[in-house]
């Protein structure tokens, strides 16, 4: 049994349902950008299973799933320094507890 374009597309589908349930329903903000990094992962699965099953000879996929890394390591990057500062000045990095509109 070989595994098809459908295969790559549930297993996306299942990791990008995971990350997003996850961050919609997490208050820990260091779960909620692990969340979006697992979604991000999951579009990068469907991105190089689509390349690979429609048009192997090309290589759009790929370079897509590359950018789509260099910016999920931006993200995490900003983010984590964004979550350190706040934890440095708050005491916590729930995001029900955090409300920077107050002093």
């Amino acid at each position: 049994m070989s595994v098809s374009l459908e295969h790559y597309l549930v297993l996306s589908a299942v990791l990008f349902t995971v990350g997003l349930f996850g961050a919609l329903t997490k208050r820990n903000a260091i779960v909620i950008l692990m969340c979006v990094e697992i979604m991000l992962n999951a579009v990068n699965i469907a991105m190089v299973a689509f390349s690979r099953f429609i048009t192997p000879e090309l290589l759009t996929g790929q370079v897509f799933a590359i950018f789509i890394m260099v910016v999920a390591a931006a993200e995490a990057a900003v983010g984590l320094a964004i979550i350190i500062s706040i934890f440095r000045k708050r005491d916590t990095i729930e995001t029900t507890d955090i409300n920077l509109m107050k002093g």
